[in-house]
């Protein structure tokens, strides 16, 4: 038996390799097989042009045994195996090569220095000590004359290397776990380690006997050789219990860079998932980090799925993928596939492409914010959905339960773009791009401008408000005005009378607006009196467009803790025609007191009823308006 001393001052390396990053410690199971599958697959080149020992094992594969009696975990392999002098040189040698220098940047660079320690100095087999307090190697090499040979360290600064015990070519380490680690003496938590990181490794992995790995993982195929259903299918196993995706891409790149994967685009529950990364990372099939944000531009984390890269390291990190060009321009060629594919669904498939923009609308309109490129490259697949009232009426019965109307009424959604859109509205709206944020809310306004056959848009996502203010600077000829934000020609009677008179010429129109504002009481609201084209519509709320806008998005900021806030200056437009407003302005009314009162808790009433179908009788309102409306029931009755 040899005994000897690392060349180097372990105390201070491996005290460091235990304490990096601690709560990740478990990448030392990926460590050692991934050095397994290394091994193997330098095996199976050798014998293509020489003579190996144990030629007729051609089975590969790694095993993980559990030996929970001894404390003990052995990771072995078949392949190409060690001799005495190789294990000098490839385990107390080279892996200590330069690692003195690194100890002192490490202690001046503090954790700038800690994220590449694994992997660079050949340091990756003696991540085994983060849980090990005692590593053996017994290997025996391909080498038809080879003597099996046997290593074994603490962890300090002696090793021993002798004699091994080992009869077939490969290799065994174990590892003597350290009494706070010995959770891992458990079947079920080392099958978990082995889908994390060595799931789609191409070759067969056993604990204690059983295979747990996938092995062949579906972004190394052809896309030529699959179907749609194999890719859904893959997509089940990667994530469970999501439902299907509404589409994928498939990557595959050998130039200028190697680049594979499946990306997938999710349903997803709600808007503000936009922000969550599940994209993995791997290296020549092996699982590297889940923290794909420097790799994934920040508006593509929405997407789902798999990334291998064969030439990034398995030390990855962020500081690393942040200087490295090569990895920039994958992010760049990432952005380039995905608004391929956006615009290739738009024109190859458009029913499905429009049955699915809902979806993924919230996520191409927040691509096209954050990246100028993105949105140059896709703005061809970005559509706008028709205001329609029928959709209206439909929601308003899905949401009393009749779901089977709402899902009717979502099958006839329209779609449009904006060059369409202004084409189609441009002798009605010249510059204006007319919208409603909500059918329900905004349905009196929209059913007066589809009267005159005018389209609206349809912009109730969160992300809307910010995704005008960007298109009012692509198209700086167009502003986007909601239904209610200003008085429109298009939904005033321009050949009606101008004013409503009484049987002695008097201008009602002036009546009307006295008795509304002394009912208001609020300086900062603004009465109109005009002749809609919609008889029954009595009154309408309209919201200045700007002001409105920076109340949503200021919410919108908030992540949606706070409400848009329901703007103190705003215009009541008052429809003479009505039958309530004519009355409202007539002499008979205004005669004693209690004519008076009656009068004006009714005008009262016509505008709260208007704020209330803008959504602007908050909590603090319910009470005033329920007791005015009280009130007003009791002067009728």
């Amino acid at each position: 038996m040899e005994k000897g001393k690392l060349s180097v001052h372990t105390e201070n390396i491996l005290p460091i390799i235990k304490k990096w990053l601690y709560s990740e410690k478990e990448i030392f199971l990926r460590e050692l097989v991934s050095n397994a599958l290394d091994a193997i697959n330098k095996v199976k080149k050798v014998a293509l042009t020489e003579d190996i020992r144990d030629a007729d094992d051609d089975e590969y594969v790694i095993d993980i045994r559990i030996d929970r009696e001894q404390g003990e975990l052995i990771i072995e392999d078949n392949g190409i195996g060690l001799t005495a002098e190789e294990i000098k040189k490839y385990i107390t040698q080279i892996a200590f090569s330069g690692a003195e220098e690194f100890v002192k940047q490490y202690e001046e660079g503090g954790d700038k220095s800690k994220s590449g320690i694994i992997g660079n100095f050949g340091l990756g087999f003696y991540s085994s000590f983060m849980v090990a307090s005692r590593v053996e190697i017994d290997s025996l090499s391909y080498r038809t004359d080879a003597q099996a040979a046997r290593w074994s360290s603490d962890g300090g600064e002696e090793y021993e290397i002798g004699e091994g015990t080992r009869t077939k070519r490969g290799t065994s380490i174990k590892l003597i776990l350290e009494e706070e680690d010995k959770n891992l003496l458990d079947k079920v938590s080392i099958n978990d380690l082995v889908r994390k990181y060595c799931d789609f490794m191409p070759v067969i992995i056993r604990v204690d006997g059983t295979q747990t790995n996938r092995e062949n993982p579906l972004w190394t195929k052809q896309p030529s050789q699959l179907k749609k259903e194999d890719y859904v299918e893959f997509y089940r196993y990667l994530y469970p219990n999501q439902g299907d995706p509404l589409f994928y891409i498939h990557l595959n790149v050998d130039h200028p860079f190697h680049l594979q994967g499946i990306l997938y685009f999710p349903r997803l529950a709600h808007e503000m998932e936009l922000n969550q990364s599940e994209v993995k990372i791997y290296c020549k099939q092996v699982f590297v980090t889940g923290e794909a944000q420097d790799l994934i531009p920040k508006f593509l984390t929405v997407l789902q799925g798999v990334i291998d890269m064969p030439d990034l390291p398995l030390n990855v990190s962020r500081s690393y993928l942040q200087s490295d060009g090569q990895v920039r321009k994958i992010a760049s060629h990432i952005v380039k596939k995905v608004a391929d594919r956006l615009v290739e669904e738009n024109k190859k498939s458009p029913d499905y492409y429009r049955e699915i923009w809902k979806d993924i609308a919230p996520f191409v309109k927040y691509g096209m914010l954050n990246d100028e490129r993105f949105y140059e490259q896709a703005q061809s697949a970005l559509l706008f959905q028709l205001a329609d009232t029928t959709a209206a009426n439909a929601a308003g019965d899905a949401d009393a339960g009749d779901s089977q109307d709402g899902e009717s009424a979502a099958t006839k959604s329209v779609f449009t773009t904006i060059e369409d859109y202004v084409a189609a509205n441009k002798d009605k709206l010249e510059n204006k791009i007319l919208y409603v944020s909500d059918l329900r809310t905004q349905a009196g306004a929209l059913k007066l401008l589809q009267q005159q056959g005018i389209q609206v848009l349809l912009m109730d996502s969160m992300i809307d408000t910010h995704f005008m203010q960007f298109l009012e600077m692509k198209y700086p000829d167009y502003k986007f005005a909601r239904a209610d934000a200003e008085v429109s020609d298009h939904i005033v009677d321009k050949e009606a009378t101008a004013g409503l008179t009484d049987a002695d010429g008097k201008d009602l129109d002036a009546r009307v607006s006295e008795v509304f504002k002394k009912a208001i009481g609020d300086e900062k609201v603004t009465v109109q009196v005009e002749t809609l084209k919609d008889d029954d519509l009595p009154a309408l709320i309209l919201l200045p467009e700007q002001m409105r806008r920076f109340s949503e998005m200021a919410a919108a900021m908030s992540g949606g803790r706070t409400a848009p806030q329901f703007p103190a200056e705003h215009t009541l437009l008052l429809n003479r025609k009505n039958r309530i407003i004519a009355a409202l302005g007539a002499p008979a009314l205004i005669t004693g007191d209690a004519g008076e009162s009656k009068q004006e808790l009714t005008a009262k009433h016509v505008y709260n009823l208007a704020r209330l179908a803008q959504g602007g009788v908050g909590p603090d309102d319910l009470e005033g308006f329920l007791k005015g409306s009280y009130e007003l029931l009791n002067k009728i009755v």
